[in-house]
């Protein structure tokens, strides 16, 4: 019998969307623009009370699972289950992140250092690991990994958050010398958004940006737009 989604994605474009970082933020908003879309929603948070409200909200055939992206171990056995549910992805996106607490670099704790790499640049390395060879053996698929403002120029006091996304969009244009045709990897600046992690650093200035839902209705159009022809190209949310 074939899978719901293959068949969803013969009779009217639905896609299967991966998404991490489901549960706050610019993940969660996305994920309900998705799914008004019609498109079905795989996505994976740390936080469970946020994954269970989730599950209740948006039952089959979207799913969504309580990981941390740092998890190898984690992280594959997600992969399997959603590769074997509804097949390879048609848009991954690592969307997981975190940002340092506002203070010079040699004032970071050696700790949040780490969990600000690990999320940031090991968490979207190993999400890679586990779905992209599913979707290559398709050789089809978009991904996007996020990136900032701050992946393409600095701030002081957020270098270790700057340096990851300047990694995230080297490692993103490398996978996408490395895909087959047919394919796209994209570093997308997502842009300005009053978020949690904006809060943090801007304070009460904030306000004065977008929310996370007021920015997912041109950005879930958006990233739902790109593909194979946009492979390796470093893109912004206007």
């Amino acid at each position: 019998m074939a899978r719901a989604s293959d068949m969803a994605r013969v009779s009217g474009g639905a896609r299967v969307i991966v998404l991490t970082g489901v549960t706050r933020g610019l993940g969660r908003a996305l994920c309900d623009r998705f799914i008004e879309r019609g498109h079905t929603v795989l996505g994976c948070g740390r936080t469970q009370p946020q994954i269970t409200e989730l599950q209740q909200r948006f039952p089959a055939p979207h799913h969504f699972t309580s990981v941390d992206v740092t998890d190898d171990r984690r992280v594959a056995e997600w992969a399997g289950r959603v590769v074997k549910l509804a097949g390879p992805p048609d848009l991954l996106i690592n969307n997981a992140a975190l940002i340092n607490r506002n203070a010079p670099l040699w004032e970071v704790p050696a700790e949040e250092f780490r969990q600000v790499i690990e999320v940031n640049i090991v968490g979207i390395a190993n999400v890679l690991r586990h779905f992209v060879p599913a979707m290559i053996s398709r050789q089809k698929g978009v991904i996007v990994n996020l990136s900032s403002g701050w992946g393409r120029s600095t701030s002081a006091e957020v270098a270790p958050y700057c340096a990851t996304k300047w990694a995230v969009e080297g490692l993103t244009q490398a996978l996408a010398q490395e895909l087959p045709e047919g394919m796209a990897a994209i570093p997308l600046n997502p842009g300005v958004i009053n978020t949690d992690m904006l809060q943090s650093c801007f304070g009460e200035a904030a306000r004065h940006y977008p929310t996370a839902d007021e920015w997912s209705h041109r950005a879930a159009d958006y990233l739902l737009s790109l593909g194979p022809g946009q492979n390796g190209e470093a893109l912004s949310v206007r």
